[in-house]
């Protein structure tokens, strides 16, 4: 018999759900207070024009591992569960060299770099490709304590490295983050190693090698494309304000949107479990029930978030990352319903994903980005950061409003189903 044939009763999965999503939540507030070290030591340490650099440059490497994820990304965790790791490790691996070299060498062709920048951007899209190869994999085998241990420890690491150089050594040059990064996922990539090497799975030869292949880039494909879409709503408006304005502002820029988008990891957090769980589960529609209640608490805490956020004064910005930061809080108050829409957005387009129905999520990011091109570029000449922040918002909403229609009719229910109560209310102070 199935495991998932008899659906157990949903007070029992939620409270397994939420034990945990905690579990994970637990792991990515963690990951997010070291994010904002990390933030707060670029930002301090190095100005808005330094922090804006290691910006841009993390900008670059995350589209490159956006690209890598056509083959190694969330297909990884879909055919995990189906197929050796041994067998989906060379082809998401030989991928992901063959996207870093040509995306290092579009970036050298796109703007004016040193070659020492490619050399960094290079090298470490590549390390950080490998080492999410490797973590999605154990993911996808249900381990999560090894999951969460590993990103934990890379983002520790990345701290700890720019703590000592920047106040210990008084080593305050962009080229530090550089080789912090290195230190910061070349450990943790090791030790992925071993715990792969740990699982049951055994190398075959090249039996079947083939046919995995082409289904790791039949699903890759589809499910990460709203994910390219989705980071090019996120991250155009960086490059917009550095052609239109100057580094200077996207320093001030992304410290807004760091903090605004930290309210995230509520929703991302539990996005997580709900995946793994749809991909395993053989009763899809068994998961709904549980889904929606752990999202509407999803949406209040990250309402909750939001509202803090944006009633503390410039004032603190100033104190905490430095004089330059106090226009963040104005980044923060115009990102606040965008965030809020996308809290919504995660939960809806995991359920979407967690079936393989990609199509969807692919509309709805794409209908984002249609907004996005033409309202950065009306926006940020006149506005500057504020235009930018204005800009991720409308298209968020803009993403929201037909995803929630999307949902609406895929599961049967309306748009109250994701808005919490006054029984999410009394299960929150439970």
């Amino acid at each position: 018999m199935p495991l998932y044939c008899t659906a157990p009763p949903l007070p029992f999965l939620l409270s397994s759900m939420v034990r945990r999503i905690l579990q994970n939540f637990a792991t990515r507030f963690a990951t997010a207070l070291l994010s904002f070290a990390i933030v707060w030591f670029t930002a301090r340490y190095l100005g808005a024009s330094g922090r804006g650099a290691v910006s841009l440059f993390t900008t670059d490497c995350a589209a490159l591992l956006l690209f890598t994820g056509l083959v190694g990304g969330s297909s990884l965790i879909y055919l995990s569960p189906k197929r050796s790791i041994w067998h989906l490790l060379p082809p998401a691996y030989v991928w992901a060299v063959v996207v870093c070299i040509a995306g290092t060498l579009a970036v050298g062709l796109l703007r004016p770099v040193p070659i020492t920048y490619l050399g960094h951007l290079g090298a470490l899209s590549l390390l950080q490709a490998f080492f999410t190869i490797n973590t999605l994999l154990l993911l996808g085998r249900k381990r999560e304590t090894t999951y969460n241990f590993l990103t934990v420890l890379q983002v520790t690491l990345l701290a700890g490295c720019l703590l000592l150089a920047f106040a210990g050594l008084a080593w305050r040059e962009v080229p530090v983050y550089y080789y912090a990064t290195y230190v910061a996922y070349g450990i943790p990539l090791l030790l992925s190693f071993i715990a792969l090497s740990r699982l049951p799975d055994r190398w075959a030869g090249g039996q079947g090698l083939r046919e995995t292949t082409r289904e790791l880039a039949q699903n890759g494909r589809g499910a990460h494309l709203s994910n390219i879409l989705a980071f090019a709503n996120y991250r155009l408006s960086y490059y917009f304000v550095a052609h239109y304005v100057d580094a200077h502002a996207v320093g001030v820029l992304s410290v807004g949107v760091a903090l605004a988008e930290a309210v995230w990891l509520i929703p991302r957090s539990t996005a997580l479990v709900q995946y793994v769980d749809l991909v395993h589960a053989t009763d899809k529609q068994a998961q709904v029930a549980p889904a929606l209640g752990v999202a509407r608490l999803s949406l209040l805490a990250t309402g909750a978030g939001v509202l803090t956020l944006s009633l503390l004064p410039a004032s603190v910005f100033m104190a905490v990352f430095g004089p330059e930061f106090g226009a963040a809080r104005s980044v923060i108050i115009l990102l606040a319903p965008g965030v809020l829409a996308i809290a919504s957005n995660i939960m809806c387009s995991t359920y979407f994903s967690g079936l393989g129905q990609y199509r969807t999520n692919n509309i709805s990011t794409a209908l984002g980005l249609a907004v996005t091109v033409p309202a950065c570029w009306l926006l940020i000449p006149k506005l500057g950061i504020q235009g930018a922040a204005l800009a991720s918002s409308l298209s968020y909403l803009a993403s929201m409003a037909y995803l929630l229609r999307a949902f609406g009719h895929a599961t049967g229910t309306g748009v109250e189903a994701l808005l919490p109560n006054r029984t999410d209310l009394q299960r929150v102070t439970q």
